[in-house]
């Protein structure tokens, strides 16, 4: 049957204000979108409420049965806002104090027939204008019931909008359901992983080249970065992988979502192991970098004990001959100062030499 579309109005959470510090773009509430979905196809209505209304009270088909689902889209919602949405969908408490304080490690859990999800986020961003790029972690929490789907988005990255488009211009695909909703999530956020890595990779290669550069460069500092932020990607990417594994195994996910979901899984397994392989590298290349600075050292001290010997020749006739005793060697001679200069100089000579020939010099 037709369907008909109604550009959203107020927002179900128009006198809600936004946690201190974070603001949205044009909008004073945690909500960013919302829409049911029947057959795939986007149905606009006013509030949330009505979404959840209008595939719930089975008035969109001649048999009664809505078909759809609503999806919900928030971003770093306050308790308040959250508790709203939860009393609408009836969301269990554990899992909304989860999605407010965030900071959870990826998870799969189940209350009744609603399967919270969490993932994380990675972005490869400047810690300050000019400054070197560091990995930030923001987190996805998704509440996947029979009829809804619910997406609490923390951070500054891993923005949805994309998502929802991407899909909304695949009918057949978002048709199955809220798991169409949940892999294509889980696939945006995989993506996100493989950029990251990759922009990570070409940051280890540039300090690998840099190391084992003839100049003569302190990569230390550098080094012990890209660790801290592999260790950070790592803990990002690692802990997914049971929690894809399960979701996969889980009825409501139908079967053409699960080979879906077996493609994020195998993009999912490549990443983590190339996140793995960099931590591996970057300790090889911290010791062949240690290794070569202690050589360095070792070849400054060399060349400083060197020229130290040389010195202390003039040093040491120069302090006998400045002893002033009335009866010394050829202090009167005529030639005795020309022929200590020429004695010091020979000494030298022969020590700088001798350092040349041994590589000290």
């Amino acid at each position: 049957m037709a369907m008909t579309r109604v550009r959203p109005g107020r927002a179900l959470f128009k006198t809600r204000g936004r946690p201190s510090g974070v603001q949205a773009p044009n909008r004073d509430s945690a909500v960013i979108d919302w829409a049911a979905y029947i057959d795939g196809h986007r149905v606009c209505t006013d509030t949330v409420a009505d979404a959840v209304r209008l595939i719930r009270d089975g008035r969109l088909t001649p048999e009664g049965d809505s078909a759809g689902f609503v999806w919900v889209g928030l971003h770093e919602p306050s308790s308040t806002e959250l508790a709203d949405i939860a009393e609408v969908f009836g969301l269990h408490p554990l899992a909304v104090e989860d999605a407010i304080h965030a900071h959870q490690r990826p998870k799969l859990e189940r209350y009744d027939d609603v399967h919270f999800f969490v993932m994380k986020t990675v972005g490869y961003v400047p810690s300050e204008p000019g400054g070197p790029e560091v990995v930030v972690t923001g987190e996805i929490m998704l509440f996947c019931g029979p009829d809804f789907v619910v997406t609490v988005r923390h951070g500054a990255h891993g923005a949805l909008g994309a998502v929802r488009r991407d899909l909304e211009h695949d009918p057949a695909r978002l048709a199955l359901g809220p798991a169409a909703v949940l892999h294509a999530v889980a696939d945006r956020v995989v993506d996100g992983y493989v950029g990251v890595a990759n922009a990570v990779m070409e940051d280890v290669d540039e300090v690998e080249e840099a190391v084992f550069s003839p100049e003569r460069t302190d990569e230390s500092r550098r080094i012990y970065r890209l660790k801290r932020e592999v260790i950070q990607l790592k803990r990002a990417v690692g802990p997914l992988a049971g929690p894809l594994r399960n979701l996969s195994g889980r009825r409501f996910v139908p079967a053409e979502i699960k080979e879906y979901l077996r493609d994020v899984e195998d993009h999912l397994t490549r990443v983590r192991e190339q996140v793995e392989s960099y931590d591996e590298l970057l300790n090889p290349i911290l010791q062949a970098h240690m290794t070569q600075v202690t050589v360095a050292d070792n070849k400054d001290m060399r060349k400083i004990s060197a020229w130290g010997a040389i010195f202390m020749v003039p040093t040491a006739i120069a302090g006998v001959y400045g002893m002033n005793f009335k009866f010394m060697p050829e202090t009167q001679w005529e030639y005795g100062y020309p022929l200590i200069l020429g004695v010091i100089a020979m000494a030298c000579m022969s020590l700088y030499r001798g350092f040349r020939r041994n590589g000290w010099l």
